[in-house]
């Protein structure tokens, strides 16, 4: 495993594959850990606003899971939710990190909950924001399509048909935030061609989520924060993760959708802080 770094960006090489991540107030001993971890078709820019917040009080540990952000994109990775999960292991074993509060948005909440049932033992809590949840692995047709040549293409078609801002108002409720930082932000990793090949891969790797019957098996505490106006992952998801994950507290908030860490993070770094304290 190789480690090379201009403070505070890290990349660590691990599965053949190379992982970037954000170390932040890494001083021995700093506590709370927490460990964010970003949804599809993102990367660790869309906790800007929640890292300098949470920084205040502990050591923040942030990565762009492959083959999202500044991460390899290789089509050899194992795209599976498994997978990504042990990565996020590795890691914060290697930086000998423990009792970390993991915390997830959108299908990062999903990878979060795998990471609770590899290793629960280096999970503290876990903090939820607008988790997915319930989805099944991709229909036997799409994997099968996925084979043929040129299917990149139709993926890459399929994302950028719609536009960044579009696709940014879909995830906001107030679509007064989308700037050009914003939009610069989370448009750069897809101008990188070899992104749209590993996705392809990621539509035969990924499993479906972790059922009710696994979810009842989870103890950790867990906090779920939610837009009451998301479109992606309705509030229905998580009242439903909400009565399967035993020690789980649900939070729901007045005019946010998807994107709560850029639409709320002082909403969300109060709630996390108040949680990491009990």
């Amino acid at each position: 495993m190789k480690m090379n770094n201009t403070l505070p960006h890290f990349t660590f090489s691990v599965q053949g594959t190379t992982v970037h991540y954000e170390l932040y107030n890494d001083k021995p001993g700093a506590q709370p850990v927490f460990v964010l971890i970003h949804g599809f078709l993102s990367s660790t820019f869309c906790y800007r606003h929640l890292i300098p917040l949470l920084a205040q009080h502990g050591t923040v540990l942030a990565l762009d899971l492959p083959p999202f952000g500044k991460s390899d994109k290789s089509i050899l990775f194992t795209y599976s939710y498994r997978n990504l999960a042990s990565i996020i292991v590795e890691l914060v074993e290697h930086l000998q990190l423990s009792d970390v509060i993991l915390v997830g948005h959108s299908m990062g909440g999903q990878i979060s909950l795998y990471a609770n049932k590899l290793r629960p033992d280096l999970v503290q809590k876990t903090v939820l924001l607008c988790s997915s949840g319930y989805l099944s692995r991709a229909a036997l047709p799409l994997i099968a399509s996925s084979y043929m040549p040129f299917f990149h293409l139709y993926v890459r078609n399929w994302l950028v048909r719609r536009g960044v801002r579009d696709n940014l108002m879909n995830v906001v409720h107030d679509s007064a935030l989308i700037d050009e930082e914003m939009m610069r932000g989370y448009a750069e990793p897809f101008y990188d061609e070899k992104i749209f090949h590993a996705l392809t891969r990621m539509i035969r790797d990924r499993e479906g989520d972790l059922p009710s019957s696994e979810l009842q098996q989870i103890t950790t505490p867990t906090l779920l924060l939610w837009g009451e106006a998301d479109k992606v992952v309705p509030v229905s998801v998580g009242k439903r993760l909400h009565e399967d994950l035993p020690n789980s507290r649900f939070i729901v908030y007045e005019n946010a959708g998807h994107l709560l860490p850029e639409e709320k993070p002082q909403h969300v770094y109060e709630h996390i802080m108040e949680f990491a304290m009990m």
